[in-house]
């Protein structure tokens, strides 16, 4: 039974409850102690601190019991998330493992999972590319999903406070599709990245290579230096944690900055059921919680309650959270809560090879790589496909090593590799449209470990996502014909939904409450003290990656929230 006496009333109100601790749960956290809030934040996971939660961030490879694969029977128990690129015995740790968190897929879906303080912003890929106004006036223009409620213009100035607090390394590159930010240095391209970058700019108007953005610090600036973080070393062990800060975590960023202000307490193990509506005030009054361990039910309160369990999750703890004026889930009256679910396709991918530069090659590591933003249906409609995708680039050149012979001839030709070929790749990054039959909903038998429905997930591809993926097979294979490749090769790997782990929508924003359940300020338009500012918020996906989007509205609503909290408004 929940435990309501008024002395433990009074230890556990706050003036402010963030469910989840990722990449937007960090940033809630950090504004709303930052604004003088005391703040609770929840974490259904165990507590990772930064740099003593990284046990293999110093390990060589000869030091892992398996020199980095992961056994056979731990990938047989594990056919869900085994699939993901970054599930090795040097992050297995930092994963959901698949029988101990089940779901129901209705249709086939990767649910790729990271429970623990800190989230996802452990094992993100990193890329952070601003939206703009041809991703936010998409619905309207194309006629798919609905409307967004806020244009470019009113996230830019949030896109530019994140950017200097969280380090975004990157070019100016001017273009209309993808704005420019506050960048730190960029990475650079390789030789033949640049070599294509020239043949296609040179073949295309709209066409564009440039080096990808991403949340690497390539020159430390005061405010960094004041979070305890360093410049990127260049390791490309991210995956594993970085001890010197050098990519943007929730752990060595925001959520450590959030405690300086002695305002934050953080309560790992805490599995949110539900949150809680007070019939009588009109709006909700705190979260119940279940410890992961004791299985000991406790509530907790706050004036304003943000969700950032992670898009899906979000829509499970809001369908659960049941009342008599919300019988089908908080703000549910229109019925969409956990319908237009979207994500992106990075099925298709083309490789190929480059006999020049002969004389040169790659040297040292590099975190990131090249990026096409999207040039398909950008300034009209050129294909049988609504929207468009972008892609990733890299180009490098390893050793060819003879490993023949025995003995001391094994050893010679192990001591003496030559150049390879110069190998060039890329993959897809194309929008799914939102669609209501692409849903999440709660069994309604079914229950976890802690009593909680399970989630059913029914998301698919379309006919939009064959074609665009087609298109972006032919596109790129003759692009890279035209940049003189050889032994150009493609695959689609026909791969499920959820692989590319950037799930999204359910709790969309919208101008109607008949339409979307979130208003322009990410608050749920039927109860004002709640705020959604993770993927479930986004009413539709564009091709860049969407964290910092995440980033950019939790701050910009945390913001509103403090100022509406003391207006008296929620």
């Amino acid at each position: 039974m929940a435990n309501l006496n008024t002395q433990s009333i009074q230890a556990q109100t706050f003036d402010a409850i963030v469910i989840g601790s990722g990449i937007s749960g960090g940033w809630a956290a950090k504004e709303l102690t930052e604004k003088g809030l005391k703040t609770l934040v929840l974490e259904r996971g165990r507590d990772v601190q930064h740099i003593s939660g990284y046990p293999t961030t110093n390990m060589n490879p000869w030091e892992f019991e398996h020199r980095g694969q992961i056994p056979l029977e731990v990938m047989k128990e594990n056919p869900i998330v085994g699939k993901c690129y970054a599930f090795r015995e040097d992050a297995q740790h930092f994963f959901v493992k698949d029988k101990e968190h089940p779901y129901v897929q209705e249709k086939p879906f990767d649910w790729i999972r990271g429970y623990q303080v800190g989230g996802k912003s452990l094992l993100w890929a990193r890329h952070t590319q601003r939206w703009s106004d041809f991703d936010f006036e998409g619905p309207a223009r194309d006629g798919f999903a609905v409307d967004w409620p806020i244009r470019y213009k009113d996230v830019a100035p949030w896109y530019s406070y994140v950017e200097k607090f969280a380090g975004i390394s990157g070019n100016k590159d001017g273009l209309a599709t993808l704005p420019d930010g506050e960048f730190l240095p960029p990475f650079e391209l390789s030789c033949v990245e640049n070599y294509f970058k020239e043949t296609v700019s040179s073949q295309y108007k709209d066409r564009h290579v440039i080096i990808a953005r991403c949340a690497h610090i390539t020159e430390p600036q005061p405010v960094h230096i004041a979070q305890g973080r360093g410049k990127c070393q260049n390791r490309v062990l991210c995956q594993r944690g970085c001890p010197f800060g050098g990519y943007f975590s929730s752990n060595s960023s925001t959520l450590p900055w959030a405690a300086k202000t002695g305002k934050l307490t953080l309560r790992p193990d805490s599995v949110v059921h539900s949150v809680i509506f007070d019939e009588k005030k009109g709006k909700a009054k705190g979260v119940r919680v279940i410890d992961a361990h004791t299985k000991q039910l406790t509530e907790y309160y706050a004036r304003i309650i943000f969700v950032n369990a992670a898009a899906l999750n979000t829509n499970l703890i809001l369908l659960n959270s049941t009342s008599k004026r919300f019988p089908n889930g908080l703000g549910n009256d229109n019925g969409l809560l956990g319908k237009f679910v979207a994500f992106h396709n990075y099925r298709a991918r083309v490789s190929a090879e480059y006999d020049g530069f002969a004389d040169k090659t790659t040297d040292g590591r590099r975190p990131t790589g090249g990026y096409i933003p999207r040039f398909r249906n950008v300034f009209k409609q050129e294909t049988g496909f609504l929207r468009g995708y972008a892609a990733g680039l890299s180009a490098s050149r390893g050793n060819d090593q003879k490993r023949d012979g025995i003995g001391a001839s094994l050893k010679e030709n192990l001591l003496h590799p030559t150049l390879g070929t110069w190998r060039v790749g890329s993959h897809m990054m194309g929008e799914t449209i939102p669609k209501e039959t692409n849903l999440v909903s709660l069994d309604k038998s079914q229950k976890d470990a802690w009593g909680i429905p399970l989630l059913k997930v029914k998301v698919d591809y379309d006919e939009n996502d064959e074609q665009m993926t087609r298109d972006y097979i032919e596109q790129l294979s003759d692009m890279f014909a035209r940049a003189g490749f050889t032994n150009i090769t493609s695959t689609d790997s026909k791969q499920a939904p959820g692989l590319d782990i950037h799930e999204m929508g359910g709790v969309r924003m919208g101008k109607d409450p008949k339409t979307s359940l979130l208003n322009e300020w990410n608050q749920l338009h039927l109860c004002k003290n709640v705020f959604v500012t993770d993927g479930a918020c986004m009413t539709s996906t564009s091709t860049q990656n969407p964290s910092l989007t995440y980033m950019a509205l939790t701050a910009r609503a945390a913001d509103y929230a403090v100022k509406e909290l003391k207006k008296g408004n929620v």
